[in-house]
């Protein structure tokens, strides 16, 4: 199933030129949304590297993290974290613990936030994202997770676009790289 999902995933994702004068074309990953065996085997192959770590829950960031990690998190039998962006709507009530990014690949710095009441001493957690370039988000999560007093188990990603040293650091594992989408 590991290579049928890898195989749809590329044929159903697309490089868009979001206009005429753009530098660069955007990833769209609409279609792995739109197609329902896609969507059902994500959260099953997202956490099946890290099954035998026993995370105890799956955080993502906003926004389409908020899609994955419940699916990881369904596949794992665990409940699920969102990390907030202020920019990203309404933010949640009550405690929260920020961590703020190194610059991504934009070079913009990242804050992240979650409820203090979801996580803390003894959670073993699984970060999920769908695209890892320079794992800025990973870095500031796990900042989160030590904070707290959790343990981060390591990151499971879509697309994983980042150097391997980096990946085998922070304990990313990419279902495709970047290279693989063309």
């Amino acid at each position: 199933m590991a290579a049928e999902l890898r195989e749809r995933l590329v044929e159903l994702f697309r490089w868009v030129d979001p206009d005429p004068g753009a530098s660069h074309l955007v990833s769209d990953i609409s279609g792995w949304w739109r197609d329902p065996v896609t969507l059902a085997a994500l959260g099953p192959a997202l956490v099946a590297p890290f099954r035998s770590a026993r995370p105890t829950v799956v955080v993502a960031p906003a926004v389409t993290g908020f899609l994955l990690g419940p699916l990881a998190a369904t596949a794992l039998g665990v409940g699920f974290v969102p990390a907030h962006k202020p920019g990203d709507g309404r933010l949640p009530t009550g405690p929260l613990t920020w961590a703020q990014s190194p610059p991504d690949f934009r070079g913009r710095r990242v804050d992240l936030a979650v409820r203090d009441r979801h996580l803390g001493p003894g959670d073993r957690v699984l970060v999920v994202d769908d695209w890892v370039a320079t794992a800025a988000q990973v870095r500031a999560l796990y900042d989160i997770c030590a904070a707290r007093g959790a343990e981060p188990v390591g990151t499971s990603t879509i697309v994983g676009d980042c150097p391997p040293a980096l990946a085998a650091d922070l304990h990313i594992h990419a279902l495709l790289t970047a290279t693989e989408l063309g």
